[in-house]
């Protein structure tokens, strides 16, 4: 097997895609979703659980990272794989979602961001070089550059100025990544829901040359709908031989219909969150077990679930485990859901394989939307 960055796209399914990504840690299936590890570990979950639940790669947060322990420290221990004990490929964002998020903390400028850690108070700069060097640091498999993502609405001009702002940090970003084989780096596509911006973006980045493109700037409040309408007229300026990367999706039918117009790889933080706040996603849509209802309950979560939680655990007694408000109840539906959002994506695969994609999502949105029917 070489260990060379490489994309293959082995079929389609009109727009559905199917392709294997080669890296220095290993293969990754696509479209694939990435359970997200913020501060280097999975929250309430093993690594050897999620690993064992089918992922074949998954995501670190630069900001998280860069506040605590410290970059310097990450590298010191062999970068943030060996330090978490996970040895498959491993992406890191760039820090562009906490720009956004940490509203009046921080201040944009040309040459990056000046914000206040969450934590202390304390004031950092960061820039596209000096994102590109941590991730650098952390020795991620994928670095992502760093960008400006806006929240929606934003009017033309302000999602121009920021797109603009994005393929400036982009190219320094690219300049500032060290090239070593096996590992990539991933542009970000911005221009909120614009079709000429969101063109733009694209070509100009391809221009660059990454080594695979992700779409930023959705998940943000724009709602599926209008979300979709901006992956139609995205995915189309992308290259068809690298890597497409939805960033922050999603809820299992975003992930199917952006798979359908063309998405490879998903990252979301809703199904570790979710778990640990009593919801579990099922095949028949979502199951908040501390419904009282489910107190004399002998089902599993999902009768089609072949993971631990739904193999040795009724809802009634995980219904339990959340009044009594043990650690348990959100490590078993943390795992659970890691597990349904993993075998989703392997079932995608398939259908795409077997040109019968259409079918698989007609009939899993059909059950998935008719309810948790008892």
């Amino acid at each position: 097997m070489t260990n060379n960055f490489n994309f293959q796209l082995i079929s389609q399914d009109k727009n559905a895609r199917l392709g294997k990504l080669t890296t220095a840690h290993g293969i990754v299936d696509t479209p694939i979703f990435m359970p997200v590890g913020t501060a280097a570990t999975v929250k309430a979950m093993h690594l050897k659980d999620v690993e064992e639940a089918g992922a074949q790669i998954i995501l670190a947060n630069t900001y998280h990272l860069m506040l605590r322990p410290g970059e310097k420290n990450i590298k010191e221990m062999g970068g943030v794989r060996k330090f978490m004990g996970w040895n498959k490929p491993l992406l890191t964002d760039s820090g562009g979602f906490q720009i956004m998020s940490l509203g009046k903390l921080r201040k944009v400028e040309n040459e990056g961001v000046t914000f206040k850690s969450h934590l202390d108070g304390t004031k950092y700069f960061l820039s596209p070089k000096i994102s590109t060097d941590i991730q650098n640091a952390l020795d991620a498999t994928i670095s992502m550059q760093l960008d400006e993502c806006i929240p929606f609405p934003a009017s033309y001009e302000e999602s121009e100025r920021a797109m603009k702002l994005s393929l400036e940090w982009a190219l320094k970003s690219r300049d500032a990544f060290e090239e070593r084989k096996g590992y990539g780096q991933f542009g970000i596509v911005q221009g909120s829901t614009y079709s000429d911006l969101r063109e733009l973006s694209s070509k100009k980045l391809v221009e660059i040359g990454f080594d695979g493109y992700a779409i930023g700037g959705l998940a943000v409040g724009e709602g599926q709908e209008l979300m979709f309408k901006t992956l139609d007229f995205t995915t189309k300026n992308m290259p068809l031989d690298k890597p497409r990367y939805l960033m922050g999706v999603g809820k299992p039918d975003d992930l199917i219909g952006a798979v359908k117009r063309g998405v490879d790889m998903f990252d979301c933080v809703l199904p570790t969150r979710s778990g640990r706040t009593g919801q579990a996603f099922t095949s028949r849509g979502t199951v908040n077990i501390k419904n009282a209802r489910h107190i004399l309950d002998k089902r599993p979560l999902d009768n089609n679930c072949d993971c631990h939680t739904c193999k040795n655990f009724s809802r009634a007694y995980l219904h339990h485990l959340f009044k009594a408000q043990e650690i348990l109840g959100l490590m078993l539906l943390s795992w659970h859901n890691i597990h349904f959002y993993i075998t989703l994506m392997k079932n995608i695969r398939n259908s795409i394989k077997l040109r019968e994609f259409n079918k698989f999502e007609k009939i899993f949105l059909e059950k998935y939307y008719s309810g948790d029917i008892k």
